[in-house]
C-alpha cells in the first residue's frame, strides 16, 4: 500500500515539473508586454528588462533626475550644433525631420547635444527614451508603443557600433528605411557612434572593391552592406578633435560653469594642458572633467 501510494506521488510530482516547465515556456514565448504609460512630469526613459517570475521582460524606466545641458555651455561645435537645432525643432513643429547619427572623436559633444536637445525642447513636448545597443532589435515594439502615445520621442542609442558577426544592425536597418510598416511620425532616432559607419571595418573590405571599366572604384557587396546603415540616417553630423586654442576655450566655458574666479583661469590653464596631455586626448569631455577636479581643489583650499 504504501508502495502505491509513493508511486502516485511520484507520479504528482513529475506532473508538477512538467506542468512548470510548459508554464516557463510559454512565458518565454509569449512574455510580458512593456507598459508604458506617460508621466507628466517625467522627460526622460531607458528601456530596460527586469525580472518577473524569473522570466526578463522590457519596462520603460522613468529618469527622475535626467542628466541636461544648456547648448550655450558647448563650445566648438557651432555648425554642428544649429543642424541638430533645427532638425530637431522641425521634428516638434511637425514638419519633416531626418533620423540622425552623430559621429567622430569621443568626448567631443555628441552626446551631450542630444541632451541639450531634450533641456531646450522637451517644454514643448519632447521626450527622450534611451535604448542600449544590446536591445536595439527592440525598437519596433519600443516605436509601437509610443505611437499612440501625445507629443514626440526621441529614441536615443548612445555609442552605437557593431562588431564582426552581430546581426542587431540588420533590425535597425530595417527600422530606419526598409520596413513596410514605416516609422512612426512622432519618434526619430538619434544614434551616437566612434564609427563613421557603425560596423567593425577590417583591411580585407578593401579586396572586395573593384575599379570599373571608366576608373571608379565600386565597393563590394560586404562593404555596401556595411556603408548602407549609415546611410540610412537622413542626417550626418561629424566631430573633430579639439585645437588647444578650442580645448582652452571649453576650458574656459566649464570654469565659468563652476564659478571658478577669471583670476585663476591663466593657472588653470597651465594645469588643463597637464591634463590633457595625460589623457593624451583634447575634447569637451576632457574639460569638464578637468574643470570639476580644479574646482574641487580651489574649494577645498580656500576652506
Amino acid at each position: 500500500m504504501n508502495t502505491s501510494v509513493d508511486s502516485q506521488n511520484q507520479i504528482s510530482l513529475e506532473i508538477l515539473v512538467q506542468l512548470k516547465r510548459i508554464a516557463d515556456s510559454l512565458e518565454r514565448a509569449y512574455p510580458v508586454r512593456a507598459e508604458f504609460s506617460l508621466q507628466p512630469d517625467i522627460i526622460a526613459y531607458q528601456w530596460q528588462y527586469r525580472a518577473h517570475r524569473g522570466v526578463s521582460h522590457a519596462v520603460l524606466l522613468p529618469v527622475k533626475y535626467p542628466g541636461l545641458i544648456d547648448f550655450r555651455q558647448l563650445k566648438n561645435v557651432d555648425r554642428q550644433t544649429q543642424l541638430i537645432r533645427d532638425n530637431t525643432q522641425n521634428f516638434i513643429s511637425g514638419k519633416p525631420a531626418n533620423n540622425v547619427l552623430l559621429t567622430g572623436s569621443r568626448g567631443t559633444g555628441k552626446s551631450s547635444l542630444v541632451k541639450a536637445c531634450l533641456n531646450e525642447f522637451h517644454g514643448q513636448g519632447l521626450r527622450l527614451i534611451e535604448i542600449d545597443k544590446e536591445n536595439i532589435g527592440d525598437l519596433p515594439e519600443v516605436i509601437d508603443l509610443v505611437s499612440s502615445q501625445s507629443g514626440k520621442f526621441i529614441l536615443f542609442c548612445d555609442d552605437l557600433s557593431f562588431e564582426e558577426g552581430e546581426i542587431g544592425y540588420k533590425r535597425l536597418k530595417t527600422v530606419l528605411d526598409g520596413s513596410i510598416t514605416g516609422q512612426s511620425a512622432n519618434t526619430l532616432i538619434y544614434a551616437t557612434s566612434n564609427r563613421r559607419h557603425l560596423i567593425a571595418e577590417k583591411a580585407s573590405d578593401n579586396l572586395s572593391r573593384t575599379r570599373g571599366e571608366d576608373g571608379a572604384l565600386h565597393p563590394g557587396e560586404e562593404v555596401e552592406e556595411k556603408i548602407s546603415l549609415s546611410e540610412r540616417f537622413g542626417l550626418w553630423i561629424s566631430f573633430y578633435s579639439f585645437s588647444p586654442d578650442e580645448y582652452l576655450n571649453a576650458v574656459n566655458q566649464w570654469l565659468m560653469t563652476y564659478g571658478v574666479p577669471e583670476e585663476a583661469f591663466e593657472d588653470a590653464h597651465i594645469q588643463a594642458n597637464r591634463w590633457a596631455t595625460q589623457r593624451g586626448s583634447r575634447s569637451g569631455r576632457i574639460a569638464s572633467q578637468f574643470a570639476r577636479d580644479y574646482c574641487a581643489k580651489l574649494n577645498s583650499q580656500n576652506l
